[in-house]
């Protein structure tokens, strides 16, 4: 057997990341779940109301970079573990669009 193929088999750092791909897998499907139920909200919120909903589009946003970060992670484009072995990603704007600022409550004085 091949030294470096013996090494590779029996390299502890291997296996853990698989380990890490299996648990992202999972969380993967988790969050395709909760994609497919925002889109459904937010499907309703723009029927019924005739707008979409700021906070539920800025969940979508940090929902889609979450679900960008997992991929890089199990296709090897990247090592940085996602949440939640690091922050959950900020709401971004998508490229040529503004989120919403949000206003501060007034004191009432």
């Amino acid at each position: 057997m091949d030294d470096n193929l013996k090494s590779n088999l029996t390299s502890g750092r291997n296996w853990l990341r698989l380990v890490f791909m299996l648990l992202f897998a999972l969380l993967l499907q988790v969050a395709t779940a909760i994609m497919w139920v925002l889109v459904i909200l937010q499907f309703l919120f723009s029927l019924v109301t005739g707008r979409d909903n700021d906070k539920l589009r800025a969940f979508g946003s940090s929902l889609s970079s979450y679900i960008h970060d997992s991929l890089r992670f199990l296709t090897y484009n990247s090592e940085e573990k996602p949440f939640p072995f690091s922050d959950w990603p900020s709401a971004e704007a998508p490229e040529g669009a503004k989120m919403p600022v949000q206003e501060p409550p007034s004191s009432g004085a």
